[in-house]
């Protein structure tokens, strides 16, 4: 199969899956939970507001909400599932010129499912937050970034506000680590739906107090310094947690000076950056070119 071929068939076989997914609901379906999470989060914030004089449509509420399915699945029909299928073709191809068929270096497929599914979690987890530390820590990758810290009002579709190319970056180092362990990707929807459910609420105009937990799980109290304007002196980020807060305090990257409530959100001169997708998703270029160019 030539690679127009393979291209052609990714594209295909994606649209297929997408319009199966909105043209078939059931309990195993991205597009329903997409939305029905995002019900029950918009719904606590319109009954149990952590900040009352926010409004319930928020500013720049449905441009994050068309961000929500852009990232979501329309990227994925754009570009990413054509991209990376070919990735995944070539790094196959490389394996098996040295005569190998995978990766695989543990092999938890033995263990009981609820084993790993927690240990695929907890693993991914603690990936990510790594990978969220080198996205503020890389001057090139914070520009992509700062689409993500662009929200001045948080709201759980915020959750989903960030640029396409943090998908390539997030996925591309996941990949790797993932395979080794034996994790195949029909394993991913209970971790994704639960992991999307987090975000979704750490992000949300709630108060949620956890107790002691706290330790454990990320939340709108601990997420909100997050995307604080004003950090430590000399912070590149803080609060780097997805869904667990636990990497956080092992590393003592915790910022939590008070509730946060009423926080301004963002970075210097946000006031100015893009407000448009369009804009938000070239400016990051723009400026990488003009730092190299200068």
């Amino acid at each position: 199969m030539s690679i127009l071929d393979r291209i052609a068939s990714s594209y295909q076989a994606y649209g297929s899956y997408l319009w199966n997914e909105i043209s078939h609901p059931s309990w195993h379906n991205y597009f329903y939970w997409l939305i029905g999470v995002s019900i029950f989060a918009w719904s606590l914030e319109y009954f149990i507001p952590w900040r009352t004089k926010q409004p319930i449509v928020r500013k720049d509420f449905w441009l994050d909400f068309f961000y929500m399915f852009f990232n979501f699945f329309l990227f994925s029909l754009i570009a990413y599932s054509a991209l990376s299928d070919i990735a995944v073709y070539y790094f196959n191809s490389l394996l098996h010129s040295f005569g190998m068929e995978n990766i695989v270096a543990i092999k938890l497929h033995t263990l009981p499912v609820w084993t790993q599914l927690l240990l695929m979690f907890v693993i991914r987890d603690f990936i990510q937050w790594n990978v969220h530390r080198l996205l503020h820590y890389s001057p090139t990758l914070w520009e992509f970034h700062k689409v993500h810290h662009s929200v001045e009002q948080m709201g759980f579709a915020a959750h989903l506000r960030y640029h396409f190319m943090e998908n390539i970056v997030y996925r591309a180092i996941e990949y790797i680590p993932l395979a080794m362990l034996g994790f195949g990707i029909t394993d991913f929807f209970i971790i994704h739906i639960f992991a999307l459910g987090i975000g979704h609420l750490n992000h949300s105009n709630i108060y949620l107090p956890l107790g002691p937990l706290k330790y454990i799980f990320n939340s709108p109290q601990m997420h909100i310094w997050h995307h604080a304007e004003h950090l430590p002196k000399g912070s590149s980020g803080v609060n780097y947690g997805l869904s667990l807060s636990l990497w956080d305090y092992i590393f003592g990257t915790v910022y939590m000076p008070h509730n946060g409530r009423d926080e301004k959100l963002g970075f210097e001169k946000v006031e100015s950056y893009p407000s448009g997708f369009f804009s938000q998703a070239i400016f990051p270029f723009k400026e990488i070119w003009n730092r190299i160019t200068k």
